[in-house]
């Protein structure tokens, strides 16, 4: 009702804007009458109105026209900023795979050559099957790079050959392992306990390998090191052992164990070996270490202790001279001091002991260690000594 109310009252208004008007014209003496008609009028107004509109609408549609092409071509534009962008990351990628692939394919040259040098040339059959075994575990992500860039599908076969090297060095470190424990074994020691004794001394402060805490070494690589540090561990173990001849003598004048004490007649447990020999024969290190002692000891007279680590120390006794002063880090071999027959001793000769963890065991197995056992205690200690020798070079260069 409203509406219909509202409708009329703008009828009524247009009604009263719009009625006929009479324009009044002279010309020439003569007065003419122009009607101009109230329908005429509005539709002159719609038709204006109508144009006007029109126009409107072109005007806006070219509007959102222009706004639509700006926009198309923006993002177009992005669009091919976004494909230069795209393309030039990959070509630097490309680049910066072969780059990397020089770099390691020269690496892992050096690791094959040592890796022959090290483990020793296997049958092809077996050179075979391990390759089919590391191929078939190639890492998911170097599989994906492969298929995404031909290019870097080399990566794929070096990440073969690094798997194989460390496995093929597991393997030569499980070895050498299993001969230093049957070395250490031939001394009439345990290598499991020297071994306990060698970790328990360790210490200093985190230092992460990785950055990101929750970054492992790979599975293999893991094996690989668990191998070379037990293998490292016992080889040095081995090194420390006594095994040299503290004297060039080899006339024994007491054995180890029980014995008639040449003092008192009674029974005595005699801790070491006594090498008889003429005053001033040069006593040797019988293994390398630090001097612990040297200086006077009751009943033994001049005496040198060496301490080898892993619970080994080495006593000389007896001497007439020492020299070497404690503290002192000595090789096998190096000279400590003179034969003599200081302290409590009847005659001129070397008392030589052996103790593990401060107690007295026999020495013999120690001097008496066959040609296969020292012959593994060289290879530890040439592999020991080597970075020594090349931080040495390095220093001097």
């Amino acid at each position: 009702m409203h509406k219909q109310n509202t409708g009329k009252g703008l009828k009524a208004r247009l009604d009263h804007m719009f009625t006929d008007r009479e324009l009044f014209m002279r010309s020439h003496g003569q007065v003419r009458f122009l009607t101009i008609s109230a329908i005429l009028q509005k539709r002159v107004l719609y038709s204006v109105a109508a144009a006007l509109a029109f126009w409107l609408l072109i005007t806006l549609a070219m509007m959102i026209n222009q706004l639509t092409v700006t926009g198309e071509r923006l993002a177009l534009a992005q669009k091919e900023a976004a494909v230069n962008s795209t393309e030039s990351r990959v070509e630097n990628y490309k680049a910066s795979i072969d780059d990397v692939a020089a770099d390691l394919k020269q690496r892992q040259d050096v690791l094959d050559q040592m890796t022959e040098q090290f483990v020793g040339e296997q049958p092809e059959a077996a050179e075979k099957a391990e390759q089919k075994r590391t191929d078939e575990q190639l890492s998911e992500n170097t599989r994906k790079i492969s298929a995404a860039f031909p290019e870097a599908a080399h990566l794929a076969k070096l990440e073969s050959r690094q798997i194989m090297f460390a496995r093929r060095l597991t393997i030569a470190a499980i070895q050498r392992t299993e001969q230093a424990e049957e070395a250490i074994r031939k001394f009439g020691l345990n290598p499991d306990k020297l071994a306990k004794n060698s970790m328990a001394a360790m210490g200093g402060p985190l230092i992460p390998f990785f950055k990101e805490q929750n970054r492992h070494l790979h599975p293999t690589l893991e094996r690989l090191n668990l191998a070379l540090q037990r293998m490292d561990t016992l080889e040095r173990t081995l090194i420390a052992i006594p095994s040299g001849k503290p004297s060039s003598t080899g006339m024994i004048s007491s054995s180890y164990g029980y014995r008639r004490d040449p003092f008192t007649g009674g029974g005595a447990m005699h801790s070491g070996i006594d090498f008889k020999g003429t005053r001033g024969l040069p006593i040797l290190a019988a293994a390398g270490g630090k001097v612990t002692h040297a200086g006077w000891k009751s009943g033994y007279g001049k005496t040198v202790e060496v301490t080898h680590g892993n619970g080994l120390m080495t006593r000389y006794a007896h001497l007439s001279r020492i020299g070497v002063i404690a503290g002192q880090k000595v090789g096998q071999g190096l000279q400590l001091g003179a034969m003599g027959s200081t302290g409590r001793s009847t005659g001129t000769h070397l008392h030589f002991e052996v103790r593990l963890n401060g107690r007295a065991i026999n020495p013999r197995p120690f001097l008496e260690a066959n040609t296969d056992v020292l012959k593994v205690k060289a290879i530890a200690r040439q592999r020991a000594e080597t970075p020594k020798r090349a931080e040495s070079g390095s220093s001097r260069g």
